[in-house]
């Protein structure tokens, strides 16, 4: 009897080890390596005269250890103890400065070593660029001179970036506003080894608080003590000599914001009472105006703690929301308040009001205009002209409409009204520039303005630059792209008067490059000549295909033929598809195409483009989208819709000759995550799948995803249908799952994996899952990533590939 018993430990202990598969990172196939470890090209900030640039120079990815230091999770945000600031950044390790006339680079000198630079922020007059430098025991500002290229530190570690936006220029340009810590801070209380002193409690007095699934959310007292530890700071100034002086006394500031004369200054202090369901941008938050010199002048708005909005992605707060300054004014707040007591669902005129109000801040506010559908934002150009936005989720709806500060509560004049997924019918953006004050505001020349598009069309993307007049928006067409071989993107207008424009151009094989385009001389200047990094794919074939679903919806996706290949042989080959679902809300903007064949080919961590150089097919970005018309629902029909954009896609290279229809694999992140184990679930179309960072149990996202805003209760049935874990037993087809241990997004716990793939085990389905330590949502240290492509590459070869065994009944 006990050797029998001993068997069975042996036997259980084995399943266990075998199950967890301990083993280091490991690395891909050199193939895949030499354009994983592609250096990237800098980036670049542009002076608003297009005189000076600065290039900022990073690494790919960050390592393990940068990954692994110390961590605390409150209120919706990660941050790092140590420094004070947030736990997961990129930053950039150099700089230089890039004169345009000549295009020479000027190395900076005085940098940190090693430098970890972020937060770059452009002085008012921009001769100067602030930025933060993390080193282990804090942060630090520093500025860099662009006349001589030099940098140099402006304050020891002593800035608190926990919460806030760390700095502001003064608009003299002689200092700087900045998050600092408190002096005598207490001690942050260590919670897992802190003996709790009674249970957690939280409690609802009847209302509704539909929120969604938020991660890393306040805990216990404990955790409340420690983030307003971390978030509380005094508002300090430094000059352009290092000189240091309090500004402000201590509170937990969220951000500080400049009215555009310097004047005085908006900040955003939390208050108290914290919540354990919301994040730290829906507690309690004094707006508060205090002048030049930090002195007290008004609160201006007391927002409540935000726990219980009304159902509905067009849900808003009670109160003056979207509180900013008017930036054509000296000093001139301007926000938005719903008349429907934020609810979408009562029927009123007009949603929204628009106010204003003058410094001293002490007369009525003003009515500037009405909207409506939901306020969403205005762009200001003189006394007589601003452009205000509007929005409705459910309708998708977008307007954009002129009027005249100068008279308020005037009937708006209509300039477009759209479906703002309709990307054909995007007449694109207005042109800005730096306004008397140095805030953006809107280019108005001789009763004209301009706008830049991105010019999606059935023919392909050619963007377009058009002028209009004021009074009766007759329009000029000025500049359209028309070369079929690349692919330009109109970036930002440099000096519209003068027709110059900052551009992208690119080619499948051309790596993006930035020129400045004169659209009155027709001359055409490089910026930036980076070289491609990814020669490996140049002989690759690339075309945007089209097709149909049975229902007549549009469809389409980026085809690759791998490297090498002889179209002529029409050798069948493996594939791998991958996508990411959409909701919609008509057929039309369904179908329409918003891909390149022109765009170049850029593989990066998470892109299917790798296996190019293994002998795959790449069907990439293939249109899946969910679609209601009228009062239909996209989800109603989820699952049909799904299966049927991938048959179609299968289908469609099929008859193009090249593909072995037995040998197709799906993959997906997030969402796509989601799409891949429904259609491995409900089809037997793919041989199999990868499905990274997804969720995979919509009973555990009951009050809403993605673009479902119904609950569980009143559409059950359209979350188990959608779920694939409660169809775990109709699993059929191989599919490995791969998850960040630390994933942040709302819905993609990491428990969606874990418990998705216990239930396929259980169920005896082929499943691995893969988690990474470290990561979120997105995956960032270079061991994880280069062991996630040899996951990845080693599940193709043997169950896409090398796979010949029909699914299981």
């Amino acid at each position: 009897m006990i050797s029998k018993w001993l068997a069975f430990i042996m036997i259980f202990q084995s399943s266990i080890l075998f199950g967890q598969a301990d083993f280091p990172y490991q690395k891909p196939s050199d193939d895949i390596l030499s354009l994983a470890d592609a250096k990237p090209a800098p980036g670049i900030r542009l002076n608003s005269a297009a005189t000076q640039a600065v290039l900022t120079y990073r690494d790919s990815y960050k390592s393990i250890q940068e990954m692994s230091t110390p961590e605390l999770k409150l209120a919706g945000i990660r941050i790092n103890p140590a420094t004070n600031g947030p736990s997961r950044s990129t930053y950039i390790t150099n700089l230089k400065v890039l004169e345009i006339g000549t295009n020479m680079e000027v190395q900076v000198s005085g940098l940190p070593s090693p430098a970890y630079i972020s937060n770059m922020s452009w002085s008012n007059d921009q001769s100067k660029m602030a930025f933060a430098q993390t080193n282990k025991d804090g942060i630090e500002i520093w500025v860099l001179d662009l006349k001589s290229a030099v940098a140099k530190r402006l304050t020891p570690a002593i800035v608190n970036a926990n919460i806030s936006n760390v700095m502001v220029w003064a608009k003299d340009d002689k200092s700087i506003l900045f998050t600092s810590m408190v002096k005598d801070r207490k001690q942050l209380i260590d919670t897992k080894i802190q003996a709790p002193t009674g249970p957690t409690i939280t409690e609802n007095d009847g209302q509704k608080a539909q929120n969604r699934t938020y991660q890393d959310l306040l805990k216990s007292p404990y955790d409340e003590q420690n983030f307003e530890i971390l978030a509380t700071s005094e508002i300090s100034r430094v000059d352009m000599n290092g000189k240091i002086s309090t500004f402000k006394a201590a509170g937990m500031y969220a951000a500080i914001s400049p009215s555009p004369d310097g004047s005085c200054y908006l900040t955003y202090e939390i208050k108290r009472p914290f919540s354990y369901i919301v994040t730290f941008g829906s507690f309690p938050t004094d707006i508060n105006i205090i002048d030049q010199n930090g002195k007290f002048i008004k609160t201006f708005y007391k927002v409540p703690l935000t726990e219980d909005l009304p159902k509905g992605f067009m849900a808003v707060r009670k109160g003056p929301r979207s509180v900013q300054w008017r930036a054509d004014k000296p000093a001139t707040l301007i926000w938005a308040e719903a008349q429907d007591a934020g609810d979408p669902a009562i029927e009123v005129e007009f949603r929204e009001h628009v106010m204003s109000q003058d410094a001293p801040f002490v007369a009525e506010p003003i009515l500037m205009i009405k909207t409506k559908l939901r306020y969403a934002g205005v762009a200001w150009g003189d006394e007589s002209t601003a452009i205000v936005y509007e929005r409705w989720w459910n309708t998708r709806t977008e307007r954009t409409l002129f009027f005249d500060p100068s008279k308020p509560n005037a009937e708006p004049r209509l300039f477009n009204e759209r479906n703002y997924q309709d990307q054909y019918a995007d007449l694109g953006d207005p042109v800005m520039k730096l306004g008397v004050y140095r805030t953006s505001v809107v280019d108005l020349v001789d009763g004209k303005f301009v706008m830049i598009a991105d010019g999606f069309s059935k023919e392909g993307k050619f963007p377009f630059i058009d002028e209009y007049s004021l009074t009766d928006f007759t329009k000029n067409r000025l500049y359209q792209t028309k070369d079929d071989t690349k692919l330009e993107e109109i970036i930002s207008a440099i000096d519209a008067k003068r027709g110059l424009y900052l551009t992208r151009l690119e080619s499948k094989n051309d790596y993006p490059n930035l020129y400045l385009r004169d659209i009155q001389k027709g001359s055409l200047k490089a910026m930036t000549q980076h070289p491609n990094p990814f020669k490996a794919l140049e002989s690759v074939h690339k075309e945007i295909i089209t097709y149909k679903r049975p229902d007549g919806v549009e469809l389409s996706a980026t085809l690759y033929l791998p490297v090498g290949y002889d179209k002529n042989t029409k050798e069948k080959l493996p594939m791998i598809m991958w996508a990411y679902p959409t909701e919609f809300k008509d057929k039309n903007s369904a179908g329409q195409i918003t891909n390149s064949a022109n765009e170049f080919t850029f593989p990066n961590y998470g892109s299917p483009l790798y296996w190019l150089t293994k002998g795959y097919i790449v069907l990439d970005d293939a249109s899946f989208p969910i679609v209601g018309e009228g009062k239909n629902e996209p989800n109603d029909t989820f699952m049909h819709q799904l299966v049927a954009s991938a048959k179609a896609a299968i289908d469609a290279v099929d008859g193009m000759g090249f593909l072995d229809r037995k040998k197709v694999a799906i993959g997906g992140h997030s969402y796509g995550a989601f799409m891949v184990a429904n259609l491995l679930t409900h089809s037997d179309l793919f041989a199999a799948g990868i499905a990274r960072s997804g969720a995979y149990n919509r009973t555990l996202t009951p009050f809403g995803f993605q673009s479902e805003e119904r609950n569980y209760w009143e559409a059950p049935e359209v979350y188990d249908a959608m779920s694939p874990f409660q169809h775990a037993d109709k699993m059929k087809h191989p599919l490995l799952l791969i998850h960040g241990e630390e994933d942040n997004n709302p819905g993609t716990f990491p428990i969606q994996s874990e418990r998705y793939f216990n239930a396929l085990k259980g169920l005896g389905a082929q499943a691995r899952l893969v988690v990474l330590p470290k990561e979120s949502h997105g995956y960032a240290a270079k061991e994880s990533i280069l062991h996630m492509l040899w996951e990845q590459d080693q599940w193709l070869d043997k169950y896409v590939k090398n796979f010949n065994i029909e699914p299981k009944p």
